[in-house]
C-alpha cells in the first residue's frame, strides 16, 4: 500500500499567523504552508509592523498585542487569498488607524458585501466598492452584538476577531456548522470562548502567544483519495488533520460505498491521524445542503467521483461555491463535460448521471481555479490522454501537487 503526507493545512496556518501577530508575547508556528496565500498573509503582516521571520520549518512571529499593529503606508494586498482577506478585515475593523484591503486576480471578482454588513452590526465602519474590494477600513469604536445565520466559516471568523476588540461578548450563531479552526486556536491562545452546538460566545481581552504546529490539510489530501478510489489502488495517507468539521467529504464517500479508515488522535487544538483507502464500488447518493459546510473546498471531487458511480448523483446548497476563485459550479460542470459525462445544474441542484468510463472529449479549462486543476488531475489517472489547461494554479494553495501527484500514482 502505497503512503502519502498531504501538505500543511492552508487554513490553519493563515489563522495560526494572523492570531500570532495579535498576542502577547512571541510564538512559533511549526509546520506552516508555504504556498502564494501563506506568503500573502506574510506580506501583509510585516506591512502591520510585525516581525515574521523564517526559521528552519518555523515562522516566528513576534506578536503586537491586540492593539500594536501599525498603520499600513499603501492598501494590504490578499493576494487571491478570500480566507485572509475576511480575517484580516476583522482584525483591521478594531483598529485606531484606517487601512484598506485589496488583492489580484479572482479575489477582485468576489463578493464583499456580506462581509461587510456583517461586520457593521457590531459597528465596524467598513465601505466596499459595489460590494467588491477595496476594502476601506476606519477606526470605530466596536459593540458586543448578537449575530445569527452565519453561513460562512470565514464570516464567523471575521466577526470573532472583531469581537477580541469590542465593548462586550460577541454571539455568533451560525446556519449550519462550519470548520472551527479559528474557535480552537482562540481557546488555545486564551481567549474567553465558550461553545454550544452553532453558538459561539466570545469575550473582548488579550491572547497570549503559544507555540503552534500545523497539521496536514484534508483538502490536499482529498484529490489523492479520489485518485485512488477512482483507479482502484489502495493508499494510506498519514499526518492528516481530522477536525470533524472537515469531514464531509470522507462522510459522503462513505455513504456512496467508499471504504475509508480513519485512526484518529485527539490532540489539541487540532486532532490528527491517519486516512486507509481500499478499492471501492461507489453508488449515487443525494446530498442535502447542510452536508455541503463540511466539504465546501471538495465539492468537484465529489462531483467527480460521483459521475464513477452507479446511478444519479444529487448534489444541493452549493450556490455558495459561485463566488470561489472560479464558478465553482459551471468549473465542475465543465470539467464532467470535457470527460464526456452527463450532468446539469437546475432548481438548485448539480445532477451527475454515472459512468463505467471517462472519455477525453476535450481539454479541461481549469479557470485559474486550483480546486478544478487537483479534480482533473485525479481523473486523469484513468484518463490518461485527457489534456489539463493552466496546471500550475495549484500553486496557490498547493505548489509541489504534481510532483507528489506522480510520486504516489506511479504504480508498478
Amino acid at each position: 500500500m502505497k503512503s502519502y503526507s498531504p501538505p500543511p493545512d492552508k487554513s490553519i496556518t493563515i489563522r495560526a499567523l494572523l492570531l500570532a501577530a495579535i498576542s502577547r508575547g512571541t510564538a512559533r508556528v511549526d509546520n506552516p504552508l508555504l504556498c502564494k496565500d501563506t506568503e500573502a498573509a506574510v506580506r501583509c503582516l510585516k506591512a502591520l509592523g510585525v516581525k515574521v521571520r523564517k526559521e528552519g520549518n518555523a515562522f516566528i512571529v513576534e506578536g503586537r498585542g491586540l492593539k500594536g499593529l501599525k498603520k499600513p503606508q499603501k492598501p494590504l494586498d490578499a493576494g487571491e487569498s478570500g480566507a485572509l482577506t475576511r480575517l484580516l478585515a476583522g482584525i483591521l475593523a478594531g483598529q485606531d488607524f484606517s487601512s484598506e484591503l485589496t488583492g489580484r486576480g479572482s479575489l477582485l471578482k468576489r463578493p464583499m458585501d456580506v462581509l461587510a454588513g456583517a461586520l457593521k452590526k457590531l459597528g465596524a465602519a467598513v465601505c466596499t466598492k459595489n460590494g467588491l474590494l477595496p476594502l476601506s477600513i476606519k477606526p470605530a469604536s466596536l459593540k458586543g452584538s448578537r449575530i445569527s445565520g452565519v453561513e460562512s466559516a470565514q464570516i464567523k471568523s471575521a466577526l470573532l476577531l472583531a469581537g477580541l476588540y469590542a465593548g462586550g461578548p460577541v454571539t455568533v450563531t451560525e446556519k449550519v456548522l462550519t470548520r472551527d479552526h479559528t474557535e480552537r486556536l482562540l481557546a488555545l491562545l486564551g481567549a474567553k470562548l465558550t461553545k454550544q452546538g452553532p453558538r459561539v460566545k466570545l469575550e473582548p481581552g488579550p491572547l497570549t502567544a503559544r507555540p503552534l504546529t500545523i497539521p496536514g490539510d484534508i483538502s490536499s489530501a482529498a484529490p489523492f483519495i479520489a485518485a485512488a478510489l477512482l483507479s482502484g489502488k489502495a493508499l494510506k495517507i498519514t499526518s492528516c488533520g481530522l477536525n470533524p468539521a472537515r469531514l464531509g467529504f470522507v462522510k459522503a464517500l462513505k455513504r456512496m460505498g467508499a471504504v475509508l479508515d480513519l485512526k484518529a488522535v485527539e490532540a489539541f487544538p487540532e486532532p490528527f491521524g491517519e486516512i486507509e483507502v481500499l478499492p471501492s464500488a461507489l453508488k449515487a447518493r443525494a446530498f442535502k445542503a447542510e452536508e455541503i459546510p463540511a466539504m465546501i473546498d471538495e465539492v468537484p471531487l465529489l462531483a467527480l467521483l460521483a459521475a464513477r458511480a452507479s446511478g444519479v448523483t444529487v448534489i444541493r446548497g452549493i450556490e455558495s461555491l459561485r463566488a470561489k476563485e472560479s464558478d465553482r459550479i459551471e468549473s465542475a460542470l465543465a470539467l464532467l463535460a470535457s470527460l464526456g459525462v452527463k450532468a446539469v445544474y437546475q432548481n438548485g441542484a448539480m445532477k451527475i448521471t454515472g459512468r463505467p468510463s471517462f472519455s477525453a472529449v476535450k481539454p479541461v479549462q481549469t479557470f485559474g481555479d486550483h480546486r478544478i486543476a487537483m479534480a482533473a488531475a485525479a481523473a486523469s489517472l484513468v484518463c490518461p490522454e485527457l489534456k489539463i489547461e493552466n496546471p500550475g494554479c495549484v500553486n496557490k494553495s498547493y505548489p509541489g501537487f504534481w510532483k507528489d501527484f506522480r510520486k504516489v500514482f506511479t504504480f508498478s
